[in-house]
């Protein structure tokens, strides 16, 4: 048990230090970045960098296995699989949003998990929602952008994708508190259920992929705005402030002026914008506990 235990947390050390291998060296080459971008992605040389090698590894191995999945399994079986590990989600989803003061909603997750872990076997039947209770979505890092901390950097993270200084440290606590990957033995079994639920979330995401393939002139401005936009919204619940400082698409910001999109780009925005929230297209790493 020991042997075990120590391995895991050898495996947490790795990762954890690849990642911050990664933002340190985001850093270090966003300071070679030229001035005249966009101010809220300051390391645009390495994110592009990050994003193309994401998008490659998408192209080559992640979607087609998911292509691949969602054309063997029946819609009832992506929709267990799917309800599971969104079941799972709702215990730390209620911890978020306790800790952001909403504490109605955090006891409406709970009841939730109670439920569709019992009546809806482990999960996979989402009968709460047919109760009307109502499935939320929240994380660290909108908690931390609920507490008045603001975003930082545009960051893109080798395999995870669109992220922010913010959000960065808000997924190493999603993954540190992410019941699947830390307290799921043996370890053949976690890594197999980790990977199932990358590849649903993936599966769930081909047709916003296809969006961003068909509108985008520029696919890397596209996602990072679509990001940026999405976690605001996310934070202020659909109801972001108009002030200053916002980057909605109603108002831009005079000191970031960027290309005003064509209708048809603003449409399929909204369509990737309401895409689910827990992971980015370009997901490989099924250990992260979004949208």
């Amino acid at each position: 048990m020991t042997g075990t235990r120590e391995t895991a947390g050898g495996g947490w050390v790795v990762h954890a230090r690849a990642l911050v291998a990664a933002l340190v060296f985001a850093l270090v080459s966003g300071c070679a970045t030229t001035s005249g971008g966009d101010p809220r992605d300051p390391f645009e040389g390495f994110n592009r960098a990050m994003y193309t090698f994401n998008d490659g590894l998408d192209t080559v191995v992640v979607k087609p296995v998911s292509t691949v999945y969602k054309t063997i399994t029946p819609d009832p079986v992506r929709t267990w699989v799917r309800n599971f590990f969104a079941n799972i989600e709702d215990v730390f989803i209620g911890v978020n949003n306790m800790l952001q003061g909403k504490f109605v909603d955090g006891w409406t997750d709970w009841v939730r998990f109670a439920f569709n872990t019992t009546l809806g076997v482990a999960g996979i039947n989402d009968v709460a929602s047919e109760m009307g209770l109502e499935k939320h979505n929240e994380d660290f890092g909108q908690t931390f952008g609920r507490w008045g901390i603001g975003s930082g950097p545009y960051l893109v993270l080798p395999l995870f994708g669109p992220s922010s200084a913010r959000d960065f440290g808000g997924l190493w606590l999603d993954w540190t508190a992410d019941p699947l990957w830390y307290y799921t033995r043996p370890i053949a079994l976690r890594n197999s259920l980790a990977f199932l639920r990358g590849v649903s979330r993936r599966t769930d995401l081909l047709d916003a992929s296809r969006i961003l393939e068909e509108a985008a002139l520029d696919k890397y401005v596209f996602q990072r705005d679509a990001y940026l936009q999405r976690r605001r919204a996310l934070i202020y619940d659909g109801n972001p402030p108009r002030d200053g400082s916002s980057r909605l698409r109603e108002e831009p910001s005079a000191d970031a002026p960027t290309a005003t999109p064509g209708v048809a780009r603003m449409q399929a925005a909204d369509q990737v914008l309401e895409a689910p929230a827990a992971t980015p297209p370009a997901v490989l790493a099924a250990d992260q506990g979004e949208r």
